[in-house]
């Protein structure tokens, strides 16, 4: 068992995706073998089981503080090619995320719209920024999302129909979608999505072909995704195939 296990954490560190159907042949064993191997695996926070298999588990971890210093650059660049996404006289959310407060802090100075967030550090950001109206959601701030949740949070984003959601992921891919680590997380994130006429997710490249334990919201259900300038292609065309537009952010130095 432990032997078959450490080829499927092989395979998912090489290749992703791993389905049961072709372990179990590989192997010799049957698919219920197969899936409590990933069972054990995903308990032990070595992978995320999906339908059919399972993927590696999102790297994004650590609370948002931490997150921000990660891949700031990759971030930036991000940022800059989402802030072209936003319409002026516009109301944007701005979900809680590291990539979202750049995204806060790439606005020009210039663009006016309304923008609604429950994350402090944004709305701090965007409160520096003189043709933007913030309005803040309220609530208790999770540490780990350096987001507000639960029920005023909710409440308050009832008040709210935004034309765009520029939403957080700690995984994004075509099968599992985007999820979350949190599950009030994922329970704010999708009513803010479904509030909202538009969703943006831009996320750095680690995140992709990663899962974590709470669905927010299929791709199709992305109207635009924000990628770094050296995604695979194939790929990306297999997410326009769902109806989601693909961005390209700059390269960075």
């Amino acid at each position: 068992m432990r032997e078959r296990q450490g080829v499927i954490s092989e395979r998912l560190r090489l290749n992703g995706r791993v389905l049961a159907t072709e372990l179990a042949l590989e192997f010799g064993v049957s698919e219920d073998t197969v899936r409590r191997d990933l069972r054990e695996m995903a308990a032990a926070g070595l992978c995320e089981r999906v339908y059919g298999g399972a993927l590696p588990v999102s790297p994004a971890h650590g609370s948002m503080t931490q997150r921000i210093g990660f891949a700031a650059d990759r971030k930036q660049a991000l940022a800059r090619a989402a802030a072209k996404q936003i319409a002026a006289g516009s109301t944007v959310f701005f979900d809680a995320g590291s990539t979202n407060l750049a995204i806060a802090n790439a606005l020009p100075a210039e663009l006016a719209l309304t923008a609604a967030t429950n994350a402090p550090a944004i709305a701090a950001a965007l409160i520096d920024k003189p043709a933007v109206n913030v309005i803040l959601i309220g609530g208790m701030v999770d540490r780990q999302t350096g987001g507000s949740l639960g029920a005023k949070a909710l409440r308050d984003m009832e008040q709210i129909s935004p034309d765009l959601c520029i939403l957080g992921a700690c995984g994004v891919d075509l099968e599992a979608g985007i999820t979350v680590f949190g599950f009030e997380d994922a329970e704010f994130k999708r009513f803010a999505a479904s509030r909202s006429r538009k969703v943006l997710v831009a996320a750095t490249s680690e995140k992709f072909g990663t899962a974590a334990p709470h669905s927010i919201l299929p791709v199709a259900h992305c109207e635009c995704l924000v990628v770094e300038h050296d995604a695979d292609p194939a790929i990306l065309a297999r997410y326009r195939e769902r109806g989601c537009r693909t961005v390209l952010a700059e390269k960075t130095n």
